[in-house]
């Protein structure tokens, strides 16, 4: 018989057992008695065979039931949009057709290149940019001849970047319709009240830079980070932007405003750098058949002696069979960009000789200094349509590569030709038709390594003398000495004031009487 006592404790034990399973976890905010009085429901509602083989199931079943409840708010979210769903948003409107007369679609379909077939013959030199991303830069550039008033169009290209790449266009404006771009230069001078030391130093004349229409800048690159992305016009470059360009090595970033830092430092950010590599690759690489372009004929037989700027399309030309292209470049193909000098120009000219002025005094006492120096000898670099023979070769490497484009069937091959110099840069030939192309990291070929610039000597900062040399410490002996001798000279001079008093208080007495 049981005892009331031992009821007690039975009824305060299930009391207790019952609250631990319904406490609820930490991690699923669910408690062990209700989790047990679902699955014993399910299983009283489905009456599984072998229920004991299947309870482990059941409760895993019950659990992720639990789970998809208490997550089915998130299915009402969208997705975030992908990489190339954006990107294919930027890009419809390379596929929308604009609104244009028939003399526009004319104009544009006679100034638009037909990349189409520059990648077909590219594709078989085994280099390109592949035949969809060929496409859409196709219609990137109708795209820009749509949107400016040029006259000339032309794929440059594609410089490769760390985040982004840049895809490069050649154009050339309409006469009378070109962007001028405002050189703003702070010349800001004051009235000075108390004026500063002026330096001794004079920096190095700065080299003026060419014309737009000319020389370096003789045509206008876009660039676009990818098609259907608006086109951006590089600035023009300066001869100290070349200079300082050719003395550096660095990846391009893919952002225009990101600061170039490097040394010696570079006059600009990477927009500026960016045209500056255009320019040196553009006058290093671009290449032609021999007898493509032809000089104007000028009125005279005189010649001159300023080298030619400009050319014409031969309309005789003929062409050369690609066997003899790609077995004998160097007589075949020639430069069709005027070379870059040393001063950064392409043309030379004499920054001593400056115009005319109001000249003040100190400038013509410099004047006056001026005309004790030498004058500077002047450049000249090689001209226009000079054949590849006279390239020169850089760390034992030849500047050019040629080969065919197939050896099986050469009757419907294509001549290639590589620069060693710069990496990435491509010609092909085939009958009357070529094209260049560069794509590549802007890199020029080094060797076996860079070499970064020595910084200079640093500058002398006065010139050294006795009134500004500073003094050796004397010794013990020649102190004592110095010592003795101020006190003998101040004795000296007490004595002597001594003995004026005394002959003062003389010439006193001998007054009174």
């Amino acid at each position: 018989m049981a005892t009331p006592g031992g009821n007690q404790d039975a009824d305060k034990s299930a009391a207790s057992f019952k609250a631990f399973l319904l406490k609820n976890s930490t991690e699923s905010n669910t408690n062990l008695y209700d989790h047990l009085t679902r699955v014993l429901m399910r299983v009283m509602d489905e009456r599984p065979h072998n229920a004991v083989d299947v309870i482990e199931d059941l409760s895993r079943d019950v659990k992720r039931g639990l789970l998809q409840d208490n997550q089915s708010t998130l299915r009402d979210h969208q997705p975030t949009a992908t990489a190339g769903q954006l990107l294919a948003d930027q890009q419809r409107l390379l596929f929308s057709p604009g609104q244009e007369t028939e003399e526009d679609e004319v104009e544009v379909e006679t100034l638009l290149p037909n990349v189409a077939e520059i990648g077909f013959y590219l594709e078989q030199a085994g280099v390109g940019l592949g035949r969809e991303e060929t496409q859409r830069i196709f219609l990137a550039l109708k795209q820009l001849l749509d949107s400016r008033p040029l006259k000339y169009c032309r794929l440059w290209g594609k410089i490769l970047g760390v985040q982004s790449n840049y895809v490069v266009a050649e154009v050339q404006y309409r006469e009378g319709e070109e962007e001028t771009q405002d050189d703003e230069e702070e010349d800001e001078m004051g009235e000075v009240i108390d004026p500063l030391p002026r330096s001794t130093y004079k920096p190095p004349p700065v080299v003026p830079k060419e014309a737009n229409g000319t020389g370096a800048n003789k045509f206008v690159y876009h660039v676009c980070k990818e098609p259907g992305l608006p086109w951006i016009e590089l600035p023009s470059v300066t001869p100290a932007q070349i200079s300082a360009a050719r003395q550096i090595r660095r990846f391009f970033t893919g952002r225009l405003d990101a600061p170039v830092v490097s040394y010696p430092p570079f006059p600009g950010n990477e927009a500026n750098y960016l045209r500056a590599q255009i320019a040196r690759i553009s006058a290093g690489t671009q290449v032609s058949p021999r007898g493509f372009y032809m000089f104007e004929e000028e009125e005279g037989d005189e010649e001159d002696e300023e080298p030619r700027d400009s050319y014409v399309v031969n309309p005789d030309f003929e062409g050369f069979p690609a066997s003899e292209m790609a077995e004998d470049p160097g007589s075949t193909w020639v430069h069709h960009v005027q070379h870059i000098l040393k001063q950064g120009r392409c043309t030379w000219v004499n920054v001593a000789v400056k115009p005319e002025q109001e000249s003040s005094e100190e400038e013509e006492e410099e004047k006056e200094e001026e005309l004790d120096e030498p004058e500077p000898k002047g450049e000249e670099g090689p001209p226009l349509l000079t054949s590849l023979s006279k390239d020169a070769d850089m760390f034992d490497t030849p500047p050019w590569s040629s080969r065919m484009s197939s050896t099986l069937t050469p009757q419907h091959a294509v001549a290639v030709l590589r620069s060693n110099l710069w990496p990435g840069a491509h010609a092909y030939a085939c009958g009357k038709k070529f094209e260049n192309i560069y794509i590549g990291w802007g890199l020029k070929f080094a060797g076996d390594g860079h070499t970064p610039s020595v910084p200079p000597p640093p500058q002398q900062e006065y010139i050294s003398g006795p009134e500004v040399s500073e003094a050796l410490d004397p010794t013990l002996e020649e102190e004592q000495a110095q010592k003795a001798a101020l006190e003998e000279q101040q004795a000296s001079q007490e004595e002597s004031e001594d003995m004026d008093g005394e002959e003062e208080e003389d010439d006193d007495d001998e007054e009174d009487d």
